[in-house]
């Protein structure tokens, strides 16, 4: 008797890497996605939609969409942040000068929320969550944030979706119980001063159990996970308005090996970047953006399969749309952030 595996293998099939939460190549310009630390990491209300089609062309391939906003609270902070600019903008946050005068946030609390979705195959997960961090300063140039992430997840399985070998196979019972919701933790801490940053979290820390059957014996149910991420990134001057900015995020997810992203952007002044992309045994990527003013940036990238799936997939195409909200001092790129 054949058992159904498919839900083990779309919830551990990332990439050819047992990873069951959404990956996203454009990680640098959102890691609140990954990290609830950098929750309130800027002076404005930072709101982002994205969209990630993966693997195109290969059926059941992973979907994800987002939605995220975190906001700081602290009025020293909003009003009188150290580093922050005149009422209609002023030093470009990626020049030279800005670093150079660059000070400590002031101590200050963020908060935050994140709704996703990721279809793959016959299987759609939902995550919910709320986020909360406290920024305080060790030195005159370096911040510390410490966050953390509660919500709940919730899986939905498509039985029209699947064709079974055995009809009574005791993985699954049709229309029992096929949408679950489990509760979802996550923790991290984010280093950060004006030409770097360094942070390490843990996402799906609370390991539950999905059965889609109505017996729940033993090895029909399926495990979640925590997933750990290590990422940094530093910001280097070719020229007093041109940066490269070399980034690394290293993600564990137990039982497979360590896995790595390298990336590395130009970014002109603050109107616009182009860079590339390389993620371990599964794809290279390019990457571009544009902040259009002191509301809106948008950036968009674009995935070389090199994993044996490129016989089949087109690549991977994904893209967002920020919002800078209460942006008081009209800047047009993130000050805090990379």
């Amino acid at each position: 008797m054949k058992k159904i595996l498919l839900f083990v293998f779309i919830l551990s099939a990332r990439a050819g890497m047992a990873q069951q939460l959404p990956q996203f190549t454009q990680y640098i310009f959102n890691s609140y996605l990954l990290n609830p630390a950098v929750t309130g990491i800027e002076n404005y209300t930072d709101v982002k939609v994205g969209h990630r089609n993966q693997w195109v062309g290969l059926e059941g391939a992973p979907v994800t969409s987002y939605l995220s906003i975190n906001a700081p609270i602290g009025r020293n902070f909003i009003e009188g942040d150290a580093t922050s600019f005149l009422a209609e903008g002023g030093i470009n946050p990626s020049s030279r000068l800005f670093t150079q005068n660059y000070q400590a946030a002031e101590p200050h609390h963020g908060i935050g929320a994140i709704v996703m979705t990721d279809k793959a195959g016959p299987f759609t997960q939902t995550n919910v969550a709320a986020t909360y961090a406290y920024h305080l300063g060790l030195t005159a140039r370096m911040n510390l944030s410490v966050g953390v992430m509660a919500g709940f997840n919730r899986l939905n399985l498509n039985t029209q979706g699947l064709t079974l070998t055995d009809q009574n196979d005791p993985a699954i019972t049709n229309g029992f119980n096929n949408s679950q919701w489990k509760p979802d933790v996550g923790v991290g801490v984010w280093l950060y001063s004006s030409n770097y940053f360094v942070g390490l979290s843990a996402k799906q820390i609370l390991p539950q159990t999905y059965y889609f059957n109505n017996t729940k014996a033993p090895k029909t149910g399926s495990q979640t996970v925590p997933h750990f991420y290590f990422t940094a990134g530093a910001k280097l001057f070719m020229t007093d308005e041109i940066t490269f900015m070399p980034s690394v995020m290293v993600k564990r997810t137990d039982p497979v090996p360590l896995t790595f992203d390298i990336n590395g952007k130009f970014n002109f002044q603050d109107k616009f970047w182009i860079g590339g992309s390389y993620r371990h045994n599964d794809a290279a990527a390019l990457l571009a953006g544009f902040n259009l003013s002191s509301l809106i940036n948008v950036g968009y990238s674009y995935d070389i399969t090199t994993s044996a799936l490129n016989t089949v997939s087109r690549g991977t195409h994904e893209i967002f749309l920020g919002l800078m909200l209460n942006n008081r001092y009209k800047v047009t790129s993130p000050q805090h952030g990379f």
